[in-house]
C-alpha cells in the first residue's frame, strides 16, 4: 500500500506540475499577445526648431523633449506637405498627396477664384480633392478593425459633416471637425460644436489633453489607439500675461535683435525667435503633452504605449502670424524649402533598448501607417499605404537598406509665400521644379542643409535624371497641375511686391516690438484667459 500510495503521489505532484507548467505558458504566451498601445501626438505648424530638444535656446518644451530622448529622433524626418490638410491625409492613408489628392488646406481656392485675393499671380491653382477619401482605409480603421479602441481629439480638417473623424474610423471625437484653426481662440469659450464649453477662461490645448487623458482611464484595460491633434500651434496666436512675461523677460535677457525680419522672394520672413506671445503658445502645448504622458503613468499603461510626436508642416516665419523662425533652415509654413516641411519625428517604443537615439534616414508622414501596423503586429495593407514604409527594423537598431524617393506635389500658392512647385528627394539629393516658368532647382542637402547654393548647373545629369523621375511619377498618380493665367498683370505683381518690402516689413518690425515692450497688453483680459495658469 505504500508503494502504491507513493506513485498516486507522484502522479499528482506530475499532474500539478504539468497543469502549472500549461498555466504558466498560457500566461506568457498571452502576455506575448497583449496588443500595444498607440499615442499619437499631432502638433499644428510646429517646425523643427520650436523644441528645445531639436536647437531652440527661446522655448522650452520639457515634456515633447522626453519623448526623443526616451525614443528615437528622426533627423530627417518630413511632413508630407508644407500646408496642414495634405500632410494631414498622409498620415492618416499611407499616401503622399499627389496620390490621394488633396493637395492644399481644404478651403483654399482653386482656378479663377485664386484672383479674389488680388495677389496678381502668374498661375491659377489646380483643384483639389475637399475631403479624406472614403474608399481608402484609414490608419484608426485599420487599427479598429484589429480590436483596438479608437479615439480623435482637436483639429480635423479632413472634410465637413459627413467626412469628420467618426466618419473615418474613430470611435470617439472630441473637437474634430471641418475647421482648420481654433475658431474663437485658445480661451472658452470658443466656437466648436464639437467641444463643449466647460468653464470660461479653459485652455484650449489643456482641454485636449484632459479629453485625451480621460479616454486613456477609462480604456486602460484594452488595446486603444489615440490620436491627440492640437490646434496649437496655429495662428492666432495667444497666450496668458504670466506666460507672456516670463518669455519677454527671457528676450531681453538674450539680446534683443535689432531687427528680426528680411525679404524672401514673396513676403517678408521672420528670422530671430524672441515672439513672447508664440513662446507661451509653445509651452502651453508642451504642458498639455505632459499631461497626457503622466495619465500614462497613472493608468499603467506607459510601458505598452507607442507615442509618437510630430508637426503637419513647417513653422509660421511669413504669412499667418509670422510666429517663429526656422533658421538654419530656409522658409517655413508654406514653402517649398526644408523649413516648410522638415518636422520633428519621433516614435518612443518603450520595449525596444534602442542604442542609438538618432536617425538620419529620410523618413516622412506616410511612413507612420504602416510603422505602427508593424510595430503592433499588425497585418499590412500594401495596397493601402502605398508611399509608406515600415521604421521598425530602424527602431530595433537595424539599417534599412533603402533608397527611395521621396515626393512632395503643391500646385498651388501659400499663404505664406510659396510657389506652386513639386519635389523629390533622394538620398542626399533635392530638386524643385517650379510650375510657373518651369525652373528647377538642385541641392546637396548633406553640404548644404539651408539651401543657399543651387547646383544645377554643377550636377546637370544628376538633375535631369531626378527631374525626369518626378515629372513621371506625377504622370503616373494623375496629379493635377495649375494653369496659366490669361489676365496676369507683372506690373501689378510688381506693386505688390515693393509695398511688401516698403510697407509690411516695417509693420512687422513695429509689432515685434510692441510684443517685446513692458506695458504690452492685447486687451483687458488676455484673449479671455480668464484663470491666471493652465
Amino acid at each position: 500500500m505504500g508503494v502504491k500510495l507513493r506513485i498516486v503521489n507522484r502522479l499528482l505532484i506530475l499532474n500539478c506540475l504539468v497543469f502549472a507548467f500549461s498555466c504558466s505558458e498560457k500566461i506568457e504566451r498571452e502576455v506575448k499577445e497583449v496588443k500595444p498601445n498607440v499615442l499619437f501626438i499631432l502638433v499644428d505648424d510646429l517646425g523643427l526648431k520650436d523644441l528645445s530638444v531639436t536647437g531652440s535656446s527661446f522655448y522650452e518644451t520639457p515634456n515633447v523633449d522626453s519623448i526623443a530622448k526616451d525614443g528615437m529622433e528622426f533627423t530627417q524626418g518630413y511632413a508630407a506637405s508644407r500646408v496642414c490638410s495634405p500632410s494631414r491625409a498622409s498620415i492618416m492613408t499611407g499616401k503622399f498627396t499627389a496620390r490621394h489628392g488633396i493637395t492644399d488646406w481644404i478651403g483654399a481656392k482653386t482656378g479663377t477664384a485664386w484672383r479674389e485675393h488680388g495677389r496678381h499671380d502668374q498661375l491659377l491653382p489646380a483643384e483639389y480633392v475637399h475631403a479624406l477619401p472614403k474608399e481608402d482605409i484609414s490608419i484608426a480603421e485599420a487599427f479598429k478593425v484589429n480590436g483596438y479602441r479608437t479615439f480623435f481629439s482637436g483639429k480635423w480638417h479632413l472634410g465637413d459633416k459627413g467626412n469628420y473623424p467618426e466618419d473615418h474610423g474613430f470611435d470617439i471625437n472630441v473637437a474634430g471637425w471641418d475647421k482648420g484653426s481654433p475658431m474663437g481662440g485658445y480661451f472658452s469659450p470658443w466656437n466648436n460644436p464639437k467641444l463643449p464649453i466647460k468653464k470660461d477662461g479653459e485652455n484650449l490645448s489643456m482641454r485636449l489633453a484632459r479629453e485625451t487623458a480621460d479616454f486613456i482611464g477609462q480604456n486602460k484595460d484594452v488595446p486603444f489607439f489615440a490620436f491627440l491633434s492640437f490646434y496649437a500651434v496655429h495662428g492666432p496666436i495667444q497666450t496668458t500675461q504670466p506666460k507672456w512675461k516670463k518669455y519677454r523677460d527671457k528676450a531681453h535677457k538674450q539680446g534683443i535683435a535689432k531687427e528680426g525680419y528680411e525679404m524672401e522672394r514673396v513676403l517678408p520672413i521672420r528670422t530671430v525667435q524672441d515672439n513672447p506671445i508664440y513662446a507661451g503658445l509653445v509651452e502651453s502645448m508642451d504642458d498639455a503633452v505632459g499631461v497626457v504622458l503622466e495619465s500614462l503613468k497613472t493608468n499603467g499603461v506607459a510601458d505598452n504605449t507607442i507615442v509618437v510626436f510630430t508637426s503637419d508642416n513647417g513653422g509660421v516665419a511669413s504669412g499667418d502670424a509670422f510666429s517663429t523662425s526656422n533658421l538654419p533652415l530656409r522658409g517655413g509654413k508654406g514653402y517649398q524649402w526644408e523649413g516648410g516641411i522638415r518636422e520633428p519625428f519621433f516614435i518612443k517604443v518603450p520595449w525596444l533598448a534602442i542604442k542609438s537615439k538618432k536617425s538620419d534616414f529620410p523618413v516622412t508622414g506616410a511612413d507612420f501607417f504602416p510603422t505602427l501596423l508593424d510595430l503592433a503586429q499588425l497585418e499590412q495593407l500594401p495596397d493601402q499605404h502605398k508611399d509608406g514604409v515600415s521604421l521598425k527594423p530602424i527602431l530595433e537598431g537595424k539599417t534599412l537598406n533603402l533608397e527611395r524617393p521621396l515626393y512632395w506635389h503643391y500646385p498651388h500658392y501659400g499663404n505664406q509665400g510659396g510657389n506652386p512647385s513639386s519635389i523629390i528627394r533622394l538620398g542626399d539629393w533635392k530638386l524643385i521644379h517650379y510650375w510657373e516658368n518651369d525652373f528647377e532647382e538642385l541641392y546637396n542637402l548633406r553640404e548644404d542643409p539651408s539651401e543657399q547654393n543651387n547646383v544645377i548647373g554643377q550636377h546637370k545629369k544628376v538633375a535631369q535624371k531626378l527631374s525626369s523621375q518626378l515629372l513621371n511619377w506625377l504622370k503616373e498618380v494623375g496629379a493635377r497641375l495649375p494653369e496659366k493665367d490669361k489676365e496676369y498683370n507683372a506690373n501689378l505683381a510688381a506693386k505688390r511686391h515693393q509695398n511688401m518690402v516698403k510697407e509690411k516689413m516695417p509693420a512687422l518690425e513695429k509689432q515685434r516690438m510692441d510684443f517685446l515692450s513692458e506695458d504690452f497688453q492685447p486687451n483687458a483680459d488676455w484673449w479671455g484667459s480668464m484663470i491666471t495658469e493652465d
